[in-house]
């Protein structure tokens, strides 16, 4: 009978990751012992503490990682090299800001969360839950697994590892989705739409990673990458099992035809949910599929080439036409998201060195400026009048029409958004310039010049929807003494009435359909500042835009000399 051997297990290039699971299994003892009223202070301040070690944590692996290369964890199940360490920091960094989202209490000290997610929108049960003034506090364990899983995603080199940091990431974002404290019906049908359409591309996923297997005989991308130089006469298998792991991939990071999901989702989950997961899962997403195109199948890329082009083509084409005729901010910068894939994938299929270097920082600049313009999205919220006729602060003001005169009365608001509008537009020295340059250069270099000038003309062609919503909030009036908005309002169809803009629980789901010339409402716009935390994640984001537009060559640099994938 042999000795069991026990395995070494490298824990120090580890500890990003494990500070940020081990605060989520902290969390959840939180949960259980720590009394209510204390509850809520202990999981922010955890939360915060975990996120900002783990930037510590990726800071004292830098100088080691720059100078070696990188190193192999769990038998080389995971791997940490420089993009791995990128794209962690990128996380953490994002999940810290959205933590502040998480926490504020904007209305009436209420935050964004349900206080009884399990209870039936509009009965008894929530109103006393309500009046009780209960805290959802669960939604930041939750959060910590969700970083977690992506921090492993991009640093895996298993296609089992894979699948496990999946559904680590997506399982508390279905549940994150289905938590808002207004507009309950429309947050529980995103949260089920995302879990039923995740699940079914999670299998399809898996299908894909036995075909590879079988393929190959091995999960390791290294050994189906040395697979794929040698013909057995099995390449059918290769290629379909290729194709159904890129949906999964594509899928995450709301890539046509695999989008449909993210409109509805980000439109009915609460605000700081939809700013954490468009920002850090399009950060964790990418980084999976750039260590997969890069590390697993190279020997594909002429097979390949053909399906991301067209993928990349697509997605910048369907999120910017159908971005044009949106009429609510939040399934406006939804599709906005799904344009912004097309450009990222752009940087992927340039299979150049600069291409890592230049997706790697338009995730970093995509991300810090997404989770700013939700956050402000968070703080513009309907002013009309509670049960009692008292004046009183109600839900966001997601209609585009209800941001008219936003820059008029609330000047600060209106440039912080504009500044973002400007930067998901492209426009110099902001940092979504650069990264549109360095993505459209690489993708230049690696002589795919054809698709880098489709992402120039489907920029340009996306300026028209953000500088819409300037002119919106700058030059088009609002008369707040009758509530009317002239000039871009809609209507749910044409003979129906449109759906109370309170966001009560007996609200319909129809989508506006059909534009009218002017449209009478009882709730005006305004802006509420809450407890503060909100205001200073958009500040820092404000400024990072600012720094990544105007000198982004320090971190460009810093980014390029770490930027090897190691097999």
């Amino acid at each position: 009978m042999s000795d069991f051997t026990a395995p070494e297990i490298a824990w120090g290039p580890m500890l990003p990751v494990l500070v940020v699971l081990v605060a989520a299994v902290v969390g959840v003892l939180v949960e259980a012992f720590v009394p209510a009223a204390r509850r809520r202070v202990v999981q922010v301040a955890l939360t915060l503490a975990s996120l900002a070690g783990a930037l510590l944590a990726v800071a004292a692996l830098w100088n080691d990682v720059e100078l070696t290369g990188g190193t192999d964890v769990l038998g080389g199940s995971l791997v940490v090299d420089g993009p791995t360490l990128v794209l962690q920091a990128t996380i953490a960094l994002l999940a810290l800001l959205s933590t502040l989202l998480f926490a504020d209490r904007v209305a009436g000290g209420e935050d964004a969360f349900a206080p009884s997610v399990a209870a039936v929108p509009g009965s008894d049960y929530e109103e006393i839950a309500r009046s009780k003034g209960l805290r959802q506090t669960e939604v930041y364990p939750l959060l910590l697994f969700a970083t977690g899983g992506m921090m492993i995603f991009p640093a895996t080199t298993d296609l089992l590892m894979l699948f496990v940091a999946l559904e680590v990431l997506s399982l508390p974002l279905y549940l994150l989705s289905g938590m808002a404290r207004r507009r309950r019906l429309l947050s529980q049908e995103a949260s089920m739409k995302y879990f039923l359409l995740g699940a079914f591309v999670s299998a399809v996923m898996l299908f894909g990673i036995g075909l590879l297997y079988g393929y190959s005989g091995s999960l390791r991308y290294a050994d189906i990458a040395a697979a794929t130089a040698t013909p057995n006469g099995m390449e059918g298998l290769l290629v379909v099992g290729s194709l159904l792991l890129l949906a999964g991939l594509f899928f995450k990071v709301g890539a046509v035809p695999f989008h449909m999901w993210t409109p509805d989702v980000y439109q009915g989950a609460p605000t700081p949910v939809t700013g954490f997961m468009a920002a850090c899962t399009k950060v964790a997403a990418f980084g999976a599929l750039l260590r997969v195109v890069y590390g697993m199948l190279p020997g594909m890329a002429w097979d390949l080439e053909v399906v991301l082009w067209v993928v990349a083509i697509i997605t910048m084409v369907v999120g910017t036409v159908a971005a044009l005729v949106q009429t609510d901010v939040k399934r406006l910068l939804a599709y906005s998201s799904i344009a912004h894939a097309g450009f990222v994938l752009t940087g992927v299929v340039a299979l150049q060195d600069s291409g890592i270097t230049a997706v790697l920082f338009y995730l970093l600049a995509y991300g810090a400026t997404t989770v700013g313009a939700f956050g402000l999205v968070s703080l513009v919220r309907e002013r009309g009048t509670g049960d009692d006729d008292a004046p009183a602060v109600l839900g966001e003001a997601t209609r585009l029409s209800q941001w008219a005169g936003l820059g008029r009365t609330h000047p600060v608001v209106a440039v912080t958004f504009t500044l973002f509008l400007l930067s998901f537009a492209g426009i110099p020295l902001t940092a979504g310039f650069v990264g549109k340059f360095a993505v459209f250069s690489a993708a230049v270099e690696g002589g795919a010049w054809p698709l880098a000038l489709i992402g120039v003309l489907a920029s340009a062609a996306a300026a028209f929807f953000y500088v819409r919503i300037i002119v919106l909030m700058f030059f088009t009036e609002s008369d707040d003494a009758t509530g009317t908005v002239r000039g871009e309002v809609s209507s749910l169809t044409p003979d129906a009435p449109a759906a109370p803009v309170g966001g009560t629980d007996e609200e319909t789901l129809a989508r506006p359909a059909v534009a009218t010339v002017e449209a009478e409402r009882t709730t005006r716009a305004t802006v509420v500042g809450g407890e503060g935390l909100t205001v200073v994640a958009v500040a820092v984001c404000a400024l990072l835009t600012v720094v990544l537009g105007v000198a982004p060559s320090p971190v460009l640099d810093a980014i390029a000399s770490v930027a090897v994938l190691l097999p």
